[in-house]
């Protein structure tokens, strides 16, 4: 067990991997470092050399068919993941890989509503696919790349699912206007000084009026998602039938 709260926690982590030291690692930092202390959620990691066989607990082998690198077997991984669940009980497994589905918010959401996950980190080539096949596991991508295992996408994915629990954050509004809430990406935010290097806040927030300010940052929101997502804009547009974005009329935050 690699670390924990001190306090029997709402929500459970649990991850298999290769490298149990380096969990929690940064999420034992910041918001969720301080959410881990008082128990809204626990980091337990498991160690997946412990099912190897032979003197140097070995976990995988050579590809069936020939080629580069090595897989993880599926005896292995089954076991390690049969004795997970024993302790974890009936949480969801993700397996985090590049041909996965996408990660998204609303997949953070709906994880960090439930109890807790679980998430199997590859290594190597990958997982036998008849051990993905036997326990009909959720591929999941955090993007169009290439990493050296599974742990550096648990920790993103975890980063996106804690923060979402209750308390975690200082403001629950805070979610409502992010990146990806219903499908835009957020708007530009200014704070002090009012001018900084010949650029100025736009007028409209400090005007005080607050139905412009809403209707300028959702203008503005729509506009940098049709600008640089044109997929999540197809998907705005489609389901809020809308048309091009509008051009804020404030400009003169350069």
């Amino acid at each position: 067990m690699s670390a924990s709260s001190h306090k029997q926690a709402a929500w459970q982590a649990h991850i298999i991997t290769l490298f149990p030291d380096m969990f929690p690692g940064p999420l034992g930092t910041s918001l969720s470092g301080r959410a881990l202390e008082t128990g809204a959620w626990a980091c337990r990691a498991h160690d997946l050399r412990a099912f190897g066989t032979g003197r140097h607990r070995t976990v995988d082998d050579t590809p069936a068919g020939g080629g580069a690198g090595m897989v993880l077997r599926a005896d292995i991984a089954s076991a390690a993941l049969t004795e997970t669940r024993n302790k974890a009980g009936d949480l969801p497994v993700l397996l985090p890989s590049p041909r996965g589905v996408p990660f998204t918010q609303k997949m953070a959401a709906d994880l960090s509503a439930g109890g807790g996950a679980i998430f199997m980190c590859n290594r190597f080539e990958g997982v036998d696919e008849r051990f993905i096949e036997a326990h009909d596991l959720r591929e999941v991508s955090l993007g169009d790349y290439i990493l050296s295992g599974g742990e550096v996408a648990a920790f993103a994915m975890l980063d996106a699912i804690i923060r979402l629990l209750p308390g975690v954050m200082g403001s629950a509004a805070s979610h409502d206007e992010e990146s990806f809430t219903d499908d835009l990406l957020e708007y530009p935010q200014y704070t002090r000084p009012a001018s900084w290097q010949g650029r100025d806040i736009p007028d409209v927030l400090t005007s005080g009026n607050h139905g412009d300010i809403a209707a300028w940052r959702r203008a503005r929101a729509q506009e940098i998602t049709a600008a640089r997502r044109p997929d999540l804009w197809a998907r705005f547009q489609a389901r809020n039938r809308v048309g091009a974005p509008k051009k804020p009329d404030d400009e003169k935050s350069g």
